[in-house]
């Protein structure tokens, strides 16, 4: 049964659909502690006044912004108890939009949306409206008294509803200050060509769970290994050098038919195109089944299965 976070209702114009809010994810990760090694004792956090380095109580802790540089205003927790917006389950929707229009940049957290109170059939109908449209609605919701934008789209058979992350907190492009070199580059017909052969020979289903957390994995490994060998005490290991490799690219076209003729049955098709001139497209690879490497431990130790996805500890590892 899914837990179910936040119960309420998706509302557009005067249709009112009945949902429960349930999470799409689950964060995964190692929990380090911190420990005094000569004791093996836990270490805690202590609240110090950075001035004098004194031991603070936490009623003589307030809360400030700093208005400007050494000067703060001090706000209650009244005040901003009283500057929370006010809950009303209810994900209010604003706007249609095209999916399309709406950047990667801006998702932020998924969830599903599941119907409720007999509300399947209304659920359905926004469903296949906003297939057939190609919109996604976006919406007004609070979550946890924290106020958000969000977005609900469809996704096979269901509505899931991703809060975004407001626009003065997403940079634009233009931070880059990208080079006139790549924004306006000088492309042989050539060079795009193997490029693109390249990526049709790398071209694969998405398939998420044959990607893993190899941080998590090896970690894992070594503390059932060092746990096995009894040495129940240790919390480190040694650190693996890094492979390096230079991001310095001096012939494009020469990068790219390394890359095509690594490939087995590609160095000779790369030969052949230099002499005639003409691509010629290679045959799809086969690539071996990924092994799942399942990994022995507690909780904090299962295997993730989103891709690129950085763990968060719920203490920093110092």
């Amino acid at each position: 049964m899914p837990r179910t976070i936040w119960k309420g209702a998706v509302s557009f114009g005067l249709v009112h659909i009945p949902v429960a809010l349930v999470p799409a994810t689950t964060r995964q990760g190692i929990d380090f502690d911190w420990l005094d090694k000569r004791s093996m004792d836990r270490v805690g956090y202590k609240r110090i006044n950075k001035t004098t380095g004194e031991d603070i109580d936490s009623e003589n802790i307030v809360k400030g912004v700093e208005y400007e540089k050494g000067h703060y205003v001090v706000i209650s927790d009244d005040e901003i108890k009283a500057a929370h917006p006010k809950a009303t389950q209810t994900v209010d929707i604003v706007a249609f939009v095209d999916a399309k229009d709406i950047s990667f940049l801006y998702i932020d957290t998924p969830y599903y949306l599941t119907p409720d109170r007999r509300g399947e059939k209304v659920y359905a109908l926004l469903r296949e409206t906003l297939i057939q449209t190609g919109k996604v609605g976006i919406a007004n919701v609070v979550l946890r008294n924290k106020q958000h934008l969000a977005v609900v789209m469809p996704l096979g058979k269901a509505l899931v509803m991703n809060t975004l992350r407001w626009a003065d907190e997403v940079r634009g492009v233009e931070y880059l200050e990208l080079k006139d070199e790549a924004l306006d580059p000088d492309l042989a017909e050539r060079e795009l060509d193997m490029a693109k052969r390249l990526v049709e020979d790398m071209t694969e289903k998405w398939k998420p769970e044959q990607y893993k957390d190899t941080f998590q994995d090896q970690i894992m490994d070594l503390v059932e290994k060092k746990a096995r060998e009894g040495k129940l005490e240790a919390v480190g290991g040694p650190e693996e050098a890094v492979d390096r490799r230079s991001a310095d690219v001096i012939d494009l076209t020469e990068l790219l038919k390394r890359s095509l003729a690594a490939k087995p049955g590609k160095a000779r098709a790369a030969e052949a195109d230099e002499e005639d001139d003409a691509p010629e497209k290679a045959p799809a690879k086969s690539k071996p089944a990924s092994k799942a490497k399942t990994s022995k431990s507690s909780s904090s130790s299962r295997t993730r299965k989103a891709p690129a996805a950085s763990s968060k500890s719920s203490k920093k590892a110092s």
